[in-house]
């Protein structure tokens, strides 16, 4: 795959640290580094300091008036991101935010409207399957049908919560969107991705906060179970990730095949492997283990690719935004369990 031109490409808002892998993945696919805007003094130094070659923009407006800049990319708070992609969308340029990418319907189907009226591309950072070597493999393995036809996902994704390190909007349900819409969205891309399915439907949901009555706003449990039209899927989430892991989250994936399964270890094998990106591979031939530490990460290069051909190859969009509806839909129909304030 080759990029006839380079992407140009500026950052605007990064009140979530995520910003940093999604620039990497854009730098290494060739982009260029044009601009950055963040409001807040503190972030704005940091990330100066981590890349020089970006011109600090008095505004937003000065990035969006450049006709040269072709993508936006941010990581503001949750709930920012949808409105500032279709202000991006409507300057006749690209955008990708970090998840979630929406915190309500509304802001989804607004978005919607924008991008079919202008085609630009809504891109959303899924990075617990787009950042995750393991992840990357299991798929290529699933399209080989090397576990014959998927029948079910299992998705896992605790996180470490250190309150020290969180902003304020961090704990206001109302800007991060709820556990199932901000965490688990990366779940429901992944169970669409590898069970093949187009539509889904959420069986049962539910959320709580179980462990963390200081911060009513905070839902700090979360899952889900769900049925596609290419398999079953359930999904949970929480924040309670032990400070004893020497991980921030002990990722797991499992998907089960008619002729085989396989199980995903993202960032940590607790049973003494190094480092992270394991695969474990179960079919009528036996066990086989795989460290996918090699694996290509394609995802920053092919949206460079999409942003100059106009195509789909990175994240199809209605793939994107049908995964984002998903984790809203469980958001909204969940079940309130716990403490979770007034």
């Amino acid at each position: 795959m080759t990029t006839p031109k380079r992407v140009r490409f500026a950052v605007a808002h990064i009140n979530h640290h995520h910003i940093y892998a999604q620039v990497e993945q854009l730098l290494v696919a060739g982009a260029e580094l044009v601009f950055f805007y963040a409001p807040e003094p503190d972030l704005a130094h940091k990330f100066a300091t981590a890349y020089p070659q970006a011109t600090a923009a008095r505004c937003e407006e000065e990035i969006f008036e450049d006709d040269s800049i072709q993508l936006v990319v941010t990581s503001a708070i949750p709930c920012e991101r949808a409105g500032l992609g279709m202000r991006v969308m409507r300057h006749g340029k690209d955008f990708q935010t970090d998840k979630p990418g929406f915190t309500t319907l509304d802001q989804l189907a607004d978005v919607r409207r924008v991008q079919t009226e202008t085609g630009q591309i809504y891109s959303i950072s899924y990075n617990e399957r787009l950042q995750v070597r393991a992840a990357m493999k299991a798929g290529k393995l699933i399209k080989s049908g090397a576990i014959g036809k998927v029948i079910q996902m299992v998705g896992m994704g605790p996180h470490r919560i250190h309150p020290p390190e969180r902003e304020p909007w961090f704990f206001e349900r109302d800007k991060y969107g709820g556990i199932l819409a901000d965490i688990a969205s990366h779940q429901f891309e992944q169970f669409l991705y590898y069970t093949g399915s187009t539509e889904a439907e959420i069986v049962s949901a539910q959320v709580a906060n179980f462990g963390h009555p200081q911060h009513p706003g905070l839902e700090d449990f979360g899952d889900v179970v769900l049925r596609g039209n290419g398999g079953m899927g359930y999904i949970r989430v929480d924040w309670f990730t032990p400070q004893g892991l020497d991980a921030w989250g002990d990722g797991r994936t499992f998907i089960l095949g008619s002729d085989g399964y396989i199980e995903l270890r993202k960032y940590i094998d607790i049973a003494g492997r190094p480092g992270g990106d394991h695969l474990l591979l179960v079919d009528h031939k036996g066990i086989q283990y795989i460290d996918c530490s090699g694996e290509p990460l394609p995802y920053g290069r092919q949206l460079v690719y999409d942003i100059i051909h106009r195509t789909e190859t990175a994240l199809p969009q209605q793939h994107c935004f049908l995964a984002s509806e998903l984790a809203l839909k469980a958001e909204a129909q969940a079940t309130r369990l716990g403490y979770l304030g007034s």
